[in-house]
């Protein structure tokens, strides 16, 4: 892979973030490591946080089948996954500089409080090295302080929202999800296509970081495009009946019904309109129509027939055809019998570029490890050609849009791919406004010591 690719398009920063660490409470050091947990026996210790209860359970499921293969191939069983497809060669399936790699697990519950709670009990009580996963950007940002103020890296699970590596961006925290942003980038031309510019969008919105973040995103997208947003109203995550959040979206004058939910509550938002009879419906002499700008293979088979039509965007999706993604999904598949999801290639990815961080670094010290991560550019694992850029630790790679398949075969080919956007169309300036302007900045790494 040709680093003049992204150098041309100006994503590459000349240097890495190396500064001193932060002042820690004494429950994070001690006068005989170097940095926080550094490890000192034959293994060394994963923290994979993930919700296995509340709404988004279903996700942290997979995410932790992904975690534990990752930490198979890591230590040389199994038949190594993507190891075998990745453009870096650093891991060479005998564990980490001499380690093998064991793991512990937390429960987010989708709440921040919990969520942070897990972390605290696996770095101060398991010794772990790295957290990685969750399933909700109000998760991931949370946790991603906790992380920084502990000198413990993250590598972010399915977070979708701008300001995980926005606003909210910190020096050792990684994200290689795509965001809210590129969402809306890539679904705003295929709509434009397929609906036309005169429409009126009416938005139901998850009343945190992520939604707000998409539905700022959708909203500018489609605005520039033409479309009048009529309306967007805030919903209470894991609201179960969203009936009258939706009764009042027929007499409103929309013919668009965008709705910024994911997992347990998109399936039920998205059921209860299709009940209402939004997509039987006409308005403005036009065939009513729903968007869901964030999609899911879990979420899809959770929705059924409902979803047949329906654009969305991915992350990645187990369909595709390149070496990596068939590697993964035969691994996963031998394993587990059913394909992956967009979240559990999201960690599995994000544990095996921890890993090889730390093997290129030639060290478990964290800003070491965030060095080797910044600017690094890799292949082989879905998605193409990937830049982690080192200004705010966002990847960027190319993004799908998908739609709900009309005659699927399975339960997990609901979704087809529409279309593969290319990076360039994606990409904005570490400093855009959406992602906290000329004012968000990394910080320094914390090593905890």
């Amino acid at each position: 892979m040709s680093k003049s690719n992204f150098t041309r398009r100006g994503l590459l920063k000349t240097g890495a973030v190396t500064g001193a660490g932060l002042a820690l409470p004494t429950i994070f050091t001690s006068a005989a490591s170097a940095f926080t947990n550094e490890p000192t026996g034959s293994t060394v210790k994963f923290g994979f946080n993930v919700p296995q209860t509340g709404p988004y359970a279903e996700e942290g499921l997979d995410e932790l089948r992904a975690q534990e293969l990752a930490v198979q191939h890591i230590n040389g069983e199994g038949d190594g996954g993507m190891l075998s497809t990745f453009s870096s060669k650093a891991l060479d399936g005998t564990g980490i500089l001499g380690r093998k790699v064991e793991f512990v697990t937390g429960d987010t519950q989708t709440k921040s409080d919990a969520a942070r709670a897990a972390a605290k009990s696996m770095i101060e009580k398991d010794g772990v090295v790295m957290i990685n996963g969750g399933s909700s950007s109000g998760v991931a940002v949370a946790v991603q302080e906790l992380c920084q103020s502990a000198g413990i890296i993250f590598m972010a699970g399915l977070t979708h929202s701008n300001d995980t590596t926005g606003k909210d961006r910190k020096a050792n925290g990684f994200r290689h999800f795509f965001n809210a942003y590129m969402s809306a980038a890539a679904l705003a031309p295929v709509l434009k296509n397929a609906y036309g510019t005169d429409r009126r969008a009416y938005h139901l919105t998850a009343d945190y970081t992520w939604g707000w973040t998409q539905q700022e995103s959708i909203q500018a997208a489609t605005e520039a495009m033409g479309w009048e947003t009529v309306n967007n109203v805030l919903t209470p995550l894991s609201a179960g009946d969203f009936s009258s959040y939706i009764a009042p979206v027929l007499n409103s004058g929309a013919d668009i019904l965008v709705l910024n939910h994911y997992g347990g509550d998109m399936v039920n938002s998205l059921t209860q309109a299709v009940q209402f009879g939004l997509r039987d419906a006409q308005a403005n002499g036009k065939n009513f129509e729903i968007v869901v700008p964030l999609y899911s293979e879990l979420m899809a088979a959770g929705a059924g027939d409902n979803i047949k039509g329906v654009y969305g965007s991915m992350n990645w999706n187990w369909q595709l055809t390149d070496e990596g993604t068939q590697a993964f999904v035969k691994s996963f598949g031998e394993k587990y019998g059913r394909p992956p999801s967009n979240s559990a290639h999201t960690c599995y990815v994000q544990t095996l570029l921890y890993a090889d961080a730390v093997a290129r670094a030639g060290s478990f010290n964290p800003c070491a490890v965030a060095e080797a991560l910044e600017g690094f550019e890799f292949s082989g694992m879905g998605n193409g050609d990937v830049l982690y850029r080192a200004e705010d630790h966002q990847c960027f790679k190319d993004v799908l849009v998908m739609k709900g398949a009309e005659s699927p075969t399975t339960e997990y080919d609901t979704l087809e791919i529409v279309e593969t956007t290319p990076v360039d169309q994606v990409m904005y300036a570490p400093d855009h406004p959406m992602f906290g302007g000329a004012e968000a900045s990394l910080g320094e790494c914390n090593a905890g010591a």
